[in-house]
């Protein structure tokens, strides 16, 4: 619980290098991810280029993190085998959430930033990583080692208001 209790959005990065082991056990983590009749849709594009990422920030105003992150992985839907196409986004979302969980337990500072369903992001970002048709973007993922020492704090989130029991 402590990883779900810790992780946080991280925007600023120092310009350490990810250790290629560490982004391999971030792939391993998204891939791990419950899917949908099994369909497991994803497929994960490692950044790692200062230029590309320059250029992903350039195709969202939400994307400035990608300036000063070392690295990232860009989340993608893989619709060649796709049994139940609506279940996708799902697998993805869990696919992504493990990656960022992953990455705050190595100590690596992560945020997440949502291309699908904005159709003009989702093009233009297909269009920047050269992805063939069967592709499509699903989620951005920044990653760095984090600027601020206290980047992984607590906050508590929990809200009882926001449950109910049955019923309404």
């Amino acid at each position: 619980m402590d990883i779900i209790n810790y992780r946080r959005s991280v925007r600023s990065f120092t310009d350490q290098v990810i250790e290629p082991e560490k982004i391999e056990q971030l792939l391993r983590a998204g891939m791990q991810a419950p899917s949908a009749r099994n369909q497991q849709p994803w497929h994960f594009l490692v950044v790692q280029n200062r230029e590309q990422l320059l250029k992903i920030y350039e195709t969202s105003p939400y994307a400035r993190m990608f300036t000063e992150a070392t690295a990232a992985i860009i989340v993608l839907m893989d619709k060649t085998n796709l049994k139940n196409e609506l279940m996708a986004p799902q697998d993805l979302s869990a696919a992504t959430l493990n990656i960022l969980l992953r990455a705050t337990e190595l100590g690596i500072g992560s945020c997440w930033c949502g291309v699908f369903p904005n159709s003009e992001r989702m093009a233009s970002l297909k269009v920047l990583i050269k992805a063939p048709d069967q592709y499509e973007v699903f989620s951005l993922i920044a990653l760095g080692y984090p600027q601020d020492a206290d980047a992984f704090r607590f906050v508590d989130r929990f809200d009882p208001t926001k449950i109910s029991y049955e019923e309404f």
